[in-house]
C-alpha cells in the first residue's frame, strides 16, 4: 500500500497531448458504446436459447452445455486480449478507441450470422452452425468489450465524473433493453411463437444500429490518461498476479460480478419461457421489458447525490437489499396475471437498478486499487479479470438455465405444457434470483472492503502519488 511508485509507470506529465475538458461529449460517446453492444448482447440472452431450440431443434439441455462452454472459452478470451492491449502501445487515437473501430464490424457480421436459418439443411447441420457461430461471435465480443470497458479509467481521474461515466454507460444498456425487451417480441413473435425470418430480420436491424453506434463512441470519446505499455518480461507479469491477488476489493467484486451475471442470464433466459408458456402473455413480457428501463432510468438522477452522500457500496447494498425482497415476495405469489407480475417486479428492478447503474465505477475503483498496490496502471488487464467473472457467470447462468429448463420438464413445440413444468418455471424465475441477490447482498456488505471513506482515502493517495 505505501510501496513507491514503479518506474515504469510513470508518466510524463509535460509529454501528454492537451485534450479538451471531459464533458457532455465524452457521457454520450460512452453511452454510445454500451447501446450498441446490448443490441445484440440482450437479444442474445433474451432470445437465443429459445431460437435454438424452438428453430433449430436442438435440446435446451445441449444448448446449456453449448453456452457453458462459450461462455468459459470467453472468459479466457477477455483476459488474454486484455493483456494484449496492455502490452501494446497507445496510438494518436489511444489505447483502446481503435479496437473497438477495427473489431466491430466482424463482430456485427457474426451476430447476425448466428440466426440464419438455411431449409432443408439437416439436425447435424444445425447443431454446427450453432456452436461454431455463437463461439465466434462471442470471442470477438471480447475484442470490442474489453477496450470499451477498460476506457472508463483513462477518460477521466475524477472519481464524480468516473461515477458519471457509469450512470451513462448504464443509461445506454438501458436503452438497448427498452427497444430489445419492448420491441423485439412484437417483431419477432408470431402467435406467441417465434418465427425464424423475423428473428433474422430482427438481427440485421440491430446489427446496423450497432455498427451506428460504435462509431459514434470511437469519435466521441477522448482518452485523456496515457500511460506506457507494460513490458512483457516475466518479473512485470509476476508483479501483475501478486497485485491481482493481493486486490481484495477486487476480488469480492469478482464474486458479485459472477453471481450478478448468472442471475441476469439466468432471469433473461426463463423469463421467455415464463410469459410465453406460464402467463401465456408475450405482451407482458414487453412491459416487464418496459419496466425495467424505466426503474434504471428512474433511479439515474438519484446515483450522482447518493453516491456522493452515503458511496457506493452503501446504496448498492440497499437496492439489492429490496431486489431479494421482492422476488421472494414473487414466488408465494403463484396467482398473479402476467401483468400483476410485472408490477411486483417493478420494485426488483428499481433495486437491482442502483448495483447495476454504479458497478463500472466499482470497477474503476479497483483498477485505482491495483495501481495503489503494484505501482502499475493495468486497465486492460484488471478490466479483463473482471470480465472474466461476468463470463463465467454467463456460462453458469448458460448452463444451469438450460439444465433447469429441461429438469422441469419442457417440451419444446409443446402445444401446452404439463402444469409441473409451469410450476418450476415460475419457481425458477422467482425463487432462484430472490436467493442469489441475497448472496450479492451478504458479499458486498461483508466483505467488499471500499467505503465511501476509504475510497476517498485512496484517491487522495494516488493524486498525491501521480503529482510527484
Amino acid at each position: 500500500m505505501g510501496q513507491p511508485l514503479k518506474q515504469e509507470a510513470v508518466v510524463d506529465v509535460q509529454d501528454t497531448p492537451k485534450h479538451r475538458p471531459f464533458g457532455m461529449k465524452d457521457k454520450i460517446g460512452y453511452l454510445m458504446g454500451d447501446f450498441g453492444n446490448d443490441f445484440f448482447f440482450f437479444l442474445v440472452s433474451s432470445y437465443l436459447m429459445v431460437f435454438y431450440t424452438d428453430i433449430f431443434g436442438i435440446s435446451a439441455a445441449t444448448v446449456g452445455a453449448l453456452f457453458m462452454f462459450a461462455r468459459l472459452w470467453d472468459a479466457f478470451a477477455d483476459v488474454t486480449w486484455g493483456r494484449f492491449i496492455d502490452t501494446r502501445p497507445a496510438s494518436k487515437h489511444g489505447k483502446f478507441k481503435p479496437w473497438i473501430f477495427r473489431m466491430s464490424f466482424p463482430l456485427v457480421i457474426t451476430g447476425v450470422l448466428m440466426f440464419v436459418t438455411i431449409p432443408g439443411m439437416s439436425d447435424g447441420f444445425y447443431l454446427a452452425w450453432a456452436f461454431v457461430t455463437y463461439i465466434v461471435w462471442g470471442t470477438l465480443y471480447s475484442t470490442v468489450n474489453i477496450p470499451y470497458g477498460s476506457m472508463a479509467s483513462v477518460i477521466t481521474d475524477n472519481p464524480a465524473e468516473r461515477t458519471s461515466l457509469s450512470t451513462w454507460r448504464t443509461a445506454g444498456s438501458m436503452l438497448a433493453s427498452l427497444i430489445i425487451n419492448a420491441g423485439a417480441p412484437l417483431i419477432v413473435m408470431v402467435d406467441n411463437k417465434l418465427d425464424a425470418n423475423r428473428m433474422f430480420m430482427a438481427a440485421c436491424i440491430f446489427g446496423v444500429l450497432s455498427i451506428c453506434c460504435y462509431m459514434a463512441c470511437y469519435k466521441m470519446s477522448t482518452e485523456r490518461i496515457a500511460a506506457p505499455a507494460q513490458a512483457k518480461d516475466n518479473s512485470n507479469f509476476k508483479a501483475t498476479v501478486k497485485g491481482l491477488m493481493k486486490n481484495k476489493p477486487l476480488l469480492w467484486l469478482l464474486v458479485s460480478a459472477l453471481l450478478l451475471m448468472t442471475n441476469v442470464m439466468f432471469i433473461g433466459a426463463v423469463n421467455i419461457y415464463l410469459f410465453k408458456d406460464y402467463f401465456e402473455s408475450t405482451a407482458a413480457l414487453s412491459v416487464y421489458g418496459v419496466v425495467q428501463s424505466v426503474a434504471a432510468f428512474a433511479v439515474m438522477p438519484l446515483i450522482a447525490p447518493l453516491v456522493k452522500k452515503f458511496g457506493k457500496k452503501e446504496i448498492s447494498s440497499f437496492g439489492l437489499a429490496l431486489a431479494a425482497i421482492a422476488y421472494f415476495a414473487l414466488f408465494f405469489m403463484k396467482d398473479l396475471s402476467g401483468m400483476g407480475f410485472v408490477a411486483v417486479a417493478a420494485v426488483g428492478l428499481f433495486g437491482t437498478a442502483f448495483f447495476n447503474t454504479v458497478v463500472w465505477a466499482f470497477v474503476t475503483d479497483v483498477i485505482d486499487y491495483h495501481e495503489l498496490l503494484t505501482g502499475l496502471r493495468e486497465d486492460g488487464t484488471v478490466y479483463s479479470i473482471y470480465s472474466f467473472s461476468r463470463k463465467v457467470g454467463q456460462a453458469v447462468a448458460g448452463g444451469i438455465g438450460g439444465a433447469a429448463i429441461a429438469a422441469v420438464g419442457y417440451q419444446a413445440g409443446a402445444a401446452q405444457q404439463a402444469e409441473s413444468t409451469l410450476n418450476g418455471i415460475h419457481t425458477l424465475g422467482t425463487l432462484v434470483p430472490a436467493i442469489v441477490y441475497t448472496l450479492i447482498l451478504l458479499v458486498l456488505v461483508f466483505f467488499y472492503p471500499l467505503t465511501k471513506k476509504r475510497t476517498e482515502e485512496m484517491n487522495a493517495e494516488l493524486a498525491a502519488r501521480r503529482n510527484k
